[in-house]
Parts: C-alpha cells; sequence; structure tokens
C-alpha cells in the first residue's frame, strides 16, 4: 500500500480525467505519429493502458486530441490536445518531437521566467515534485520529459507562469506543493481496497514472482497512473487550484496572442491531469469542438 500511494502521489500531476463533449465532423487528417484515430462524440480519457487480445498491457498510451471550429469560417485550423508525461520512454520523446514539426506554435508548461528557452538536454530542476520524479525515473529506467524534448525548436512557445506568479497564487489560495501531494496520497488511501487496486497488486506480486522485477514495478505503476484517474479532483477543490487550473487559464490565455498573431495550426503540450479542464474551455471559451483522439505510445510494457 505503500509503495502504491507513493507512486499516485509523485505522479498525480501526470493523471488524466474524464470528459464529454460534442464532436466534430471534419478536419484534416491526423499526423503519421498518432495511432489508433478514431472519431468520437466522446474524449473518455487522456491516458490509458493499450491490452493486448489476452488482456496483458502493451503499454501505455497518451492521447492527442484534435479540435476544430465549430463554423470553420475563421483562419484557425485547429488545436491538438497533445497529453504529457514527465517521465517516458525516449522513442516517445523522440516521437513528440517530430509531431511538433506539424505545427505552427505549440504552447509548452514550465513554471519558469517568460521566454525561458530549456537548451537541449535541459537543465537541472529542484525541489519535492523534480526529486520525486527524477527517482522515479531512475527506478523505472525511463527517460525525462525536459531531457529529451526539444524545445529549442522555433514554433515551441512557453505558456506557463512564471515562479513569482505561481508563488503568489498559491500564497492567495493558501495552498502548498506538499499539501497537494498529501491530499493525492489520501485520495489514493480512500481508492486501495478497490477491485481494481487489489487486483493491481495481485499481479504485481505474480509478476515478481516471474523473475522480472523491473517490468513488474513498471507495469504497477503504468496501472497506478491509469487508476489515478479523478485523483486531480481531490486538489482541484470547488475553486480549482494553481497546479492545475490557473496554469490552464495562463496556457489559454497565450493561446489567444498566438490566434491573434494568425497561427492556423496548433498544439498545446501539457500534463493529461490538465487536459479535461482545457478541453472544456476550448468548448466553452473558443467554441471548438473534438474531432477526433488519437494516441502515441509513452511506455512499453512488454
Amino acid at each position: 500500500m505503500l509503495l502504491r500511494n507513493l507512486c499516485l502521489s509523485v505522479l498525480v500531476l501526470i493523471s488524466p480525467g474524464l470528459s464529454a463533449l460534442q464532436t466534430a465532423k471534419t478536419g484534416a487528417a491526423p499526423p503519421d505519429a498518432v495511432q489508433n484515430v478514431e472519431p468520437d462524440t466522446s474524449i473518455p480519457e487522456f491516458l490509458r493502458l493499450k491490452l493486448d487480445q489476452n488482456k496483458k498491457p502493451v503499454s501505455m498510451q497518451v492521447a492527442v486530441v484534435r479540435f476544430v471550429p465549430r463554423d470553420n469560417n475563421g483562419s484557425l485550423q485547429h488545436v491538438d490536445l497533445i497529453s504529457a508525461v514527465h517521465i517516458g520512454e525516449s522513442a516517445y520523446y523522440q516521437t513528440i518531437n517530430a509531431l511538433f514539426s506539424h505545427y505552427d506554435a505549440v504552447l509548452y508548461e514550465l513554471v519558469a521566467p517568460q521566454g525561458t528557452r530549456i537548451p537541449k538536454g535541459g537543465h537541472e530542476r529542484k525541489g519535492i515534485v523534480s526529486g520525486l520524479q527524477s527517482w522515479m525515473r531512475n527506478a523505472l529506467g525511463m527517460s525525462m520529459q525536459l531531457e529529451e524534448v526539444d524545445y529549442t525548436a522555433p514554433n515551441l512557445v512557453h505558456a506557463d507562469l512564471s515562479p513569482e506568479e505561481f508563488s503568489q497564487s498559491m500564497k492567495n489560495r493558501n495552498e502548498s506543493v506538499a499539501g497537494m501531494i498529501g491530499k493525492a496520497w489520501l485520495a489514493g488511501m480512500g481508492q486501495q481496497y478497490s477491485t481494481k487496486a487489489v487486483l493491481s497488486e495481485m499481479r504485481l506480486f505474480r509478476n515478481l514472482l516471474s523473475g522480472n522485477r523491473d517490468l513488474a514495478l513498471k507495469i504497477f505503476v503504468a496501472e497506478q497512473m491509469v487508476l489515478g484517474t479523478g485523483l486531480d479532483d481531490a486538489i482541484e477543490g470547488p475553486d480549482g487550484s494553481t497546479l492545475i487550473t490557473v496554469r490552464n487559464k495562463k496556457a489559454l490565455q497565450v493561446l489567444r496572442q498566438e490566434i491573434a498573431a494568425g497561427k492556423q495550426k496548433l498544439a498545446i503540450f501539457y500534463g493529461a491531469a490538465h487536459m479535461p479542464d482545457i478541453a472544456r474551455r476550448l468548448v466553452s471559451e473558443f467554441d471548438l469542438v473534438p474531432d477526433w483522439t488519437g494516441w502515441i505510445d509513452a511506455w512499453s510494457l512488454q
């Protein structure tokens, strides 16, 4: 139980959420990097496990969801929501880098001074969350988003709060990162006796006995991330949070600026936990509707 709740607390920043939205009927073809593209009348998830015919996990996948204008009268062609996980396979980040070339502008998350450009290979970040994520990266033998994504590409646009804005918002809301991790921990405790959680722990022990301990841990953490759907609600509360709501508003403020500047093909590259709220705001504030949902493998589970 301790391992499960630690996983959920560390990875809550990338937990998915639910959204049900009306789908549009038309739109440009998806990039080749996106798999299993389907038109749909809803957006059921932003993070999922792909299973084989025997119901065994093959990969953990993140969603790419395209939104198009409802009336198609303006110059804007589409806005794609590209879900991010902060720890993933190197191949996943290579796919992401290739995908970015399809857009006039890609808006990305990073609490940093305005205009920050991350050098190739990333840079060291300190703090509770970054430290725990680094530990997870090493334990699972994978890569970090800031190390692998090419933020030097000219079409990447910083669309997040500055450290000063983030701190002030946290202060105004009487929030703390440690407190948010604590809320995620408590929410995870509430889930620990669910059928899915118990089965996940049973599979962990079975897989450990099979001899491949590294893969067993990787599958377990992936299952916990998917089971963590809704934990962001525990952090958000009735008035939202700095971690998600306030940062999302900043991203959409930058989106408006990019649209006003004449950009036609745009993407928002944010953690999966941010996407349900962003999706709802694209519908209510921008009059966009979802056109299709596709998937990218983030973790190999074989």
